[in-house]
């Protein structure tokens, strides 16, 4: 195996080790973001009925957590594995 072969398997395996790891995160993050949301933290955002504009964008905030988080996972993973080939 030549040298770029070799640094193409080590990125592969990279990507994957990314993408596992914070895929894990990610199980730690579920709860926390359930907790904000929760009428404990004072939040109420499952009625959006009397809440002020505010502590609904706080909730939208809230919610784009885990979307955020995969995004960043996926793109350092790809990153890892494609930043070989340029």
């Amino acid at each position: 195996m030549n040298k770029k072969g070799q640094t193409l398997a080590l990125s592969i395996m990279m990507g994957i080790m990314i993408f596992v790891v914070g895929m894990l995160i990610m199980n730690f993050l579920k709860p926390e973001v359930t907790t904000a949301r929760s009428v404990g933290s004072g939040l109420n955002c499952s009625y959006a009925g009397n809440i002020t504009d505010g502590t609904k964008l706080t909730c939208l905030v809230f919610d784009l957590v885990i979307p955020y988080w995969i995004l960043i996972i996926v793109s350092a993973a790809g990153g890892a594995i494609l930043g070989r080939f340029l």
